[in-house]
């Protein structure tokens, strides 16, 4: 009997293998030729793996309370590769859920024709000419948004980075930073294959050309001498932050707008994509993408206000290391950021707080808020002390959480988890803004704690993306609806 259980299981998974095996290509065509985003209850399928499909159906039971196989949503996958789609993005998790209550009425093919009549309208290109983008920077948050716009890249027109400009470090600056982009000790190996071209003094990473242009001043590089015109440039140093600053760039040939990845001073739009995304205007040149602690509790307090009132609360953030700390103990201007990062816990002030009132207005003067660097390089927690209008229980306020983040406008930005055994190195590529951890959620009365973990490095980049996105006139219509 043990035998026969054993052999019952492997047999079981060589199906599903080969199931997903046979979706890799049909995911791929519909990306490359269609410009189809693929997901599963907010999972991306685009350039997944086959074990990769399969923890995304693993992932749905969580979801669910109910298991999610390749078996079910292959029929419907193979349904889509018939057609002849515009760009879209299409959960193929929601639809096969959808779908499990009709089948007894309808083939997979009509299903499909039906619920994706929106875009069965024909192939069409998203943008006559692909949007030229240009990062201003190289570091942490650089290089992930190379790998986010690289990976995106799709049948190239659409968003295409065309150039990262740098200071100079040495004769053998560009293979350094084509290593850099390759190897990661946190977010791991590149997905891809990267070369350099000498002669360009460029990286070509998957096939898109990036190249190395060295200045020390905005204002000194001419883009247009580089076939770089109307781009979209995202400022990644920090350097600057206010509307002077920020406005050398406009001064640059070939530049159209700029991109803070930092909170802006000043009038300067602060943007958290999903919130605030009508600020956005063709009118206005100089964007803020704020912080990463901003981006991680907007949206859920946006979420928890619009619902149950915030009358008052307090923001305390474990936010991992950044280059700004000392590895060892040395001179640091700022109180305390003198003291070695990996050694110690070290209390310090955030801006959050005061970011969020400037994104919801509603919430001014509402709100307090502290953060303590904590030694470990990537992914933060933010833990938030709320005293509500309403009374809440544990209950009520994970469900409400849990539906937002499966169905609703702020979907892409709230991710939701209930497993009793995650830590921070779980969330490590996490593409959310933030994910409530529900067993953690405290309510009584009309109180409540929530814990919010974010990778304050790939998840903040892939809000960048998503604002630059909007910026570039990229936003696909979503089905489900």
């Amino acid at each position: 009997m043990d035998q026969q259980k054993q052999d019952n299981y492997l047999q079981e998974w060589k199906e599903l293998e080969t199931c997903a095996e046979q979706m890799l290509p049909i995911i791929g065509r519909l990306y490359r030729d269609h410009n189809i985003i693929l997901t599963l209850y907010g999972r991306t399928l685009v350039h997944s793996t086959v074990i990769d499909i399969l923890k995304a159906h693993r992932f749905a039971r969580m979801i669910l309370d109910t298991e999610l196989t390749v078996m079910e949503t292959y029929p419907l996958l193979a349904a889509m590769d018939k057609l002849d789609l515009a760009p879209g993005r299409v959960d193929l998790g929601k639809l096969t859920i959808q779908y499990q209550k009709l089948v007894d009425k309808l083939t997979p093919d009509e299903f499909i024709k039906q619920e994706l009549a929106r875009i069965n309208t024909g192939s069409s290109a998203v943008r006559a000419e692909p949007q030229d983008i240009v990062l201003y920077g190289f570091g942490r948050i650089g290089r992930l948004l190379a790998r986010i716009l690289i990976e995106k890249s799709g049948s190239g027109e659409k968003l295409r980075i065309r150039a990262a400009v740098v200071r100079k470090g040495g004769a053998d600056d560009l293979f350094k930073r084509a290593s850099l982009l390759r190897r990661d000790s946190v977010h791991g190996q590149f997905n891809g294959i990267i070369t350099v071209d000498e002669e360009e003094n460029a990286i070509i990473a998957n096939g898109n050309m990036i190249r190395i242009i060295y200045a020390d001043a905005p204002e000194s590089v001419d883009y247009t001498k580089y076939g770089i015109r109307n781009a979209i440039l995202i400022d990644n140093t920090g350097k600057w932050r206010d509307r002077d600053g920020l406005g050398r760039h406009l001064q640059a040939p070939g530049i159209a707008k700029v991109v803070l990845t930092a909170p802006g001073k000043g009038d300067i739009p602060n943007i958290v994509a999903g919130i605030n995304n009508q600020l956005i205007t063709d009118q206005e040149q100089i964007f803020s993408a704020a912080s990463c602690t901003t981006n991680a509790v907007v949206p859920i307090m946006k979420a928890i206000n619009d619902r149950f009132g915030i009358v008052h609360g307090h923001l305390e953030t474990c936010h991992s290391y950044t280059n700004d700390q000392n590895l060892i103990d040395n001179y640091h201007k700022a109180s305390r950021r003198g003291r070695s990062a990996p050694l110690n816990m070290v209390i310090t002030e955030t801006g959050a707080a005061k970011a969020v009132a400037k994104v919801i207005p509603e919430l001014a003067g509402k709100l307090t808020g502290n953060a303590i660097r904590v030694p470990t390089p990537n992914v933060s927690l933010a833990i938030m002390n709320l005293e509500l209008a309403h009374a809440v229980d544990v209950e009520t306020i994970n469900s409400y959480l849990r539906n937002m983040s499966l169905d609703s406008p702020l979907q892409n930005q709230i991710d939701f988890t209930n497993s009793p055994e995650v830590v921070s190195s779980d969330f490590v590529g996490s593409r959310h803004a933030g994910v409530v951890d529900s067993l953690a959620t405290i309510a009584e009365g009309n109180r409540c704690v929530l814990y919010v973990w974010y990778d304050n490095e790939f998840g903040y980049s892939c809000q960048v993306v998503r604002m630059v996105q909007q910026m570039a006139g990229l936003e696909l219509p979503t089905l489900p609806s």
